[in-house]
């Protein structure tokens, strides 16, 4: 089973984000992998300077999580984060990864 944690609300500041993303999702993303094989976490649309954070975030809670995995997805397209995430179920063999969406079909 995948969970599915939306990560949202954070400061527009790249460190603030980093930091309110440590102190309230991340607690919550243990939790949810407790209880699951996987989990994607799901970012808004973000710039290079929040793709940093936040790909490291991922990478170290896979790592932690071995060998569940757990995955980002960034966007603001519903559709294309929706078809990231489906896609995920279905690739055992992707870890520590954060995918960027943005709903173009190219």
């Amino acid at each position: 089973m995948q969970a599915v944690l939306r990560v949202d609300g954070l400061p527009p500041a790249p460190l603030d984000a980093a930091a309110a993303f440590h102190a309230a999702f991340l607690p919550q993303a243990r939790t949810a992998l407790a209880g699951a094989d996987a989990l994607v976490l799901v970012f808004p649309a973000g710039d290079k300077a929040d793709c940093g954070w936040r790909l490291a975030a991922v990478q170290a809670l896979a790592r932690e999580a071995a060998p569940k995995r757990a995955n980002g997805v960034a966007g603001d397209s519903a559709d294309a984060v929706a078809e990231a995430v489906e896609w995920l179920a279905d690739a055992p063999g992707i870890t520590g990864q954060l995918l960027a969406v943005d709903g173009n079909p190219a």
